[in-house]
């Protein structure tokens, strides 16, 4: 299993060769960017090219980018102007195509092989328009994608948007070839299922065009990005909820909460705590099969 993580975790800082170096240190193989422009300038390519090589020295790979979700600079999914493929205002809709046309591009120079997408905002409520805005959206992005050598996963979330059941349907309906799915198990786990139904019944509308997941675990009230085994989740349980997949070797990746403030632990501590995890749930990975 590849260890994959998310640079999340550092994503009020700018992403810097240190970290690189202690992600590295800890275990870790490969990377999901997180793109907000205070946390990594995207759209530069210097600062493209200077990713390339912090990498490449601490022999790092790219696996996926997680598009940014707010248009300014802010440093927090939580704050800041919603960028969103949902925009029925054609002027905003055009303007989130084309930053995160930006994001695709990177791959010219780093290349990378999934954008990971949210439909919409935290709260996006289910819409005719909002639906019929996000089918265009995608149809220009796919192609900008493919030509790029990216695959677009949309992911599931806890708005009625993001609801499996509902991206399923709106990939059947649309007939969008090449769209996949990133399954985010933490947020599955915040679903109205019953607690014990949850990560099966939002696994099957997605299970056959699941391409890469997020791991985190939560108290099952709210998105808490933990560690596994430091929430609610059934992890015996979910790990053979994902082994079920019909592609194998799941891109698993690992996007924890950073903790700021005089009294957090530190980027070493808490790349420790994550890699211990990790451990944890190998382990029982590799016991289910």
């Amino acid at each position: 299993m590849q260890r994959l993580l998310s640079t999340y975790l550092f994503v009020s800082r700018k992403l810097t060769p240190e970290h690189l170096e202690q992600i590295a240190a800890a275990g870790f193989q490969g990377l999901e960017i997180f793109c907000t422009r205070s946390h990594f300038e995207y759209s530069m390519k210097p600062e493209v090219r200077a990713m390339t090589d912090a990498l490449e020295a601490h022999h790092l790979q790219l696996v996926s980018m997680h598009a940014p979700t707010s248009r300014d600079l802010s440093a927090t999914r939580e704050s800041g102007t919603p960028l969103s493929i949902c925009e029925v205002e054609r002027v905003r809709r055009i303007e989130a195509m084309d930053e995160l046309k930006r994001v695709i591009d990177v791959a010219d120079d780093l290349p990378y092989a999934r954008l990971i997408l949210h439909m919409g905002g935290a709260r996006e409520t289910a819409d005719p328009r909002k639906r019929d805005a996000a089918f265009s959206t995608l149809e220009h992005l796919i192609l900008h994608a493919h030509h790029a050598g990216v695959t677009i996963c949309v992911e599931n979330t806890t708005s009625e948007m993001g609801d499996p059941s509902y991206l399923r349907a709106f990939v059947d309906e649309t007939r969008l070839t090449g769209l996949r799915f990133n399954f985010d198990i933490g947020h599955a786990h915040l679903s109205d299922f019953p607690e014990e139904e949850r990560l099966e019944k939002s696994f099957s509308p997605v299970r056959e065009l699941v391409s890469s997941v997020h791991l985190h675990d939560n108290h099952g009230e709210k998105d808490e990005h933990l560690p596994p085994f430091d929430g609610t989740i059934d992890w015996p349980a979910a790990i053979k909820t994902l082994q079920s997949a019909p592609q194998t070797s799941l891109p698993l990746v690992l996007e924890l909460k950073e903790k700021t403030g005089p009294e957090a632990p530190s980027a070493t501590e808490q790349l420790a705590a994550a890699r211990k995890s990790m451990d944890r749930f190998e382990k029982e990975w590799t016991s289910s099969k």
